[in-house]
C-alpha cells in the first residue's frame, strides 16, 4: 500500500477508499514504513564510498564520461513540492511551496548522500553548507585515499557541482557560468558540466519513479523521512536494475554563484589552484589528440 503510494502519489484519503481503511490510518502506516527506510535501511543503501574499490570504480567511470581525472560523485539540490505552507521561507524560485533536497550521486545514478534540511527558498549553497556531508569534508573526517598529481598539484577525489556550490578542493564548479573564459577554461567547464548531467538525471528519474516527489501530500513534520525513503527505494531499484520510468524534468538552474565566506577563504584558493591545473592539463590532453 504504502509502496503504491509512494510510487503513483496517491493521497491517503484516495488509498483509504480503495483499502477500505480509515485515512488516518493509511498515514499512520504510511509514516511508520517511511520513518523505517529512512532510518534503518538509510545506512546501508546510501553510502559515501570510501574503500578504493568504490573509489576506482567511481572516477574510472566519470573520467570516461568527461575526461577529468579524479571525478568521484556529482551534487545537486532540487525543490520538493509540498501543499501550502504560511510561512515565506517554503517558497522556491519557481514560485511553489517546498522543501530542498541535496543529493550526491554516482556514475550509476545512485545517491551516496541525501541531505533534506532546508525550506525551499534556501539556496543550494546554504543546505550545503549546513548539511553533515559539508561538515565532514571541512573537518577531514572524510578523507578520499586516492590522490594524483596534476602539474604539481596534489588532487584527491572530488565531487562536481553547478556555479551555485562554492568551490572548495573537494568540490570543483565551473570557472564561470556564461562561458566567457580561456579555451582551457570553457572545455573544462563543459566537461564538468558533462559530469554533473548524471546527478540531473538521477533526480528526475527519483522524481519520475517516486511520482509523490511531484507533489508531496503528507504533513509538514513527515515530509523529510518521505524524501530520504524514496531516495533509499531509489537506490534499491538501480541495484535491482529495475526499467527506468519517464523521467521528471528539472526546470533549467537559474541560481545566482555562491558569494565567498571568510573562513571558506583557503578552501577557495587551493580550490583554485586544483581547478586551473585540472583545466591546462585537460586542454592540452585533448588538444594534443
Amino acid at each position: 500500500m504504502v509502496l503504491s503510494r509512494l510510487s503513483h502519489g496517491y493521497s491517503a484519503k484516495t488509498l483509504a477508499a480503495r483499502y477500505s481503511l480509515d485515512s488516518f490510518l493509511v498515514s499512520k502506516i504510511t509514516n511508520m514504513v517511511t520513518r523505517l527506510l529512512s532510518t534503518k535501511l538509510y545506512p546501508e543503501f546510501i553510502k559515501i564510498p570510501v574503500s578504493r574499490r568504490r573509489l576506482i570504480e567511481a572516477t574510472q567511470a566519470f573520467e570516461e564520461l568527461t575526461s577529468l581525472p579524479n571525478v568521484c560523485g556529482a551534487i545537486d539540490g532540487s525543490p520538493v513540492k509540498i501543499g501550502r505552507v504560511s510561512s515565506n521561507a517554503y517558497r522556491c524560485r519557481y514560485g511553489y511551496d517546498s522543501v530542498l533536497l541535496q543529493v550526491v550521486s554516482d556514475h550509476k545514478k545512485m545517491f551516496w548522500d541525501v541531505c533534506v534540511k532546508a525550506p525551499g527558498g534556501t539556496d543550494d549553497a546554504t543546505h550545503f553548507r549546513d548539511s553533515l556531508f559539508y561538515n565532514r569534508l571541512v573537518s577531514g573526517d572524510i578523507v578520499w585515499d586516492k590522490a594524483i598529481n596534476v602539474r604539481g598539484q596534489h588532487i584527491r577525489p572530488y565531487i562536481v557541482g553547478d556555479w551555485c556550490y562554492p568551490l572548495m578542493p573537494f568540490l570543483m564548479t565551473p570557472f564561470n557560468s556564461k562561458g566567457t573564459g580561456t579555451p582551457a577554461q570553457n572545455l573544462f567547464d563543459g566537461m564538468l558540466m558533462k559530469g554533473r548531467s548524471v546527478v540531473v538525471e538521477a533526480i528526475e528519474l527519483l522524481k519520475g519513479r517516486w511520482k509523490i516527489l511531484q507533489d508531496l501530500n503528507v504533513g509538514l513534520n513527515h515530509v523529510p523521512q518521505t524524501i530520504v525513503a524514496c531516495c533509499v527505494l531509489h537506490n534499491l531499484c538501480q541495484i535491482a536494475r529495475e526499467p527506468e520510468p519517464e523521467l521528471w524534468r528539472e526546470p533549467d538552474e537559474s541560481g545566482a554563484p555562491t558569494r565567498l565566506l571568510e573562513n571558506e577563504k583557503s578552501f577557495y584558493y587551493h580550490g583554485q589552484n586544483l581547478r586551473q591545473a585540472l583545466a591546462d592539463d585537460l586542454h592540452h590532453r585533448l588538444s594534443a589528440r
